[in-house]
């Protein structure tokens, strides 16, 4: 269960970073705002790891001896993504306006890393439905707190949560890898 929690906290960032630029660019607090960003944002986060751990269990047998390479390679490569997006300019730069088609656009932006991420779940022996819950769960926490750091002036915060993210990430990668390799 600690590791799903993990990577619910890992794969939430780039939504927690993308939230605060919302926030930033609204530049005032909106409860419905937020609210709507939470969703789905956690919604898109918590329905693709579903598909990455249906694909993992459709290839089965096929992959069995080496799907921890996979899920490390997967891992490893979301985590650098993040870490290098987080050295780039900032999200709300990038938000020219905040509509609803924008918001449903970063939602399932910020969500297909999930996705790849979901292959991990079948490694981790995890519940993919409770996985799926957590992982929604957090992200809407932090995708309603992020609107709201926003708006208080929190844009420094975005490049530091996809950082943690991507490290977080490659360190559930590098965990898998090891242990099926070397235990």
């Amino acid at each position: 269960m600690f590791e799903v929690i993990l990577l619910a906290f890992a794969l939430s960032m780039d939504a927690f970073a993308v939230s605060i630029g919302i926030g930033v660019k609204t530049k005032e607090f909106n409860k419905n705002l937020a609210i709507k960003v939470a969703v789905l944002f956690g919604f898109f986060q918590g329905i693709m790891p579903l598909f990455g751990y249906l694909a993992s269990v459709g290839l089965g047998t096929f992959i069995e001896s080496f799907a921890h390479w996979i899920a490390f390679f997967l891992l490893s490569l979301i985590g650098i993504k993040m870490l290098y997006d987080s050295f780039g300019e900032n999200t709300e730069e990038e938000i020219s306006a905040v509509t609803d088609k924008v918001l449903l656009l970063l939602a399932i932006a910020t969500s297909i890393d999930a996705m790849a991420a979901g292959f991990s779940l079948e490694l981790l022996d995890l519940n993919p439905f409770v996985s799926m819950i957590i992982i929604g769960v957090v992200t809407y926490m932090f995708s309603y707190i992020g609107v709201y750091v926003g708006t208080k002036g929190g844009g420094a915060y975005e490049d530091k949560a996809e950082k943690i993210g991507g490290i977080v990430l490659i360190g559930i990668g590098l965990k898998i890898l090891l242990e099926n390799t070397i235990f």
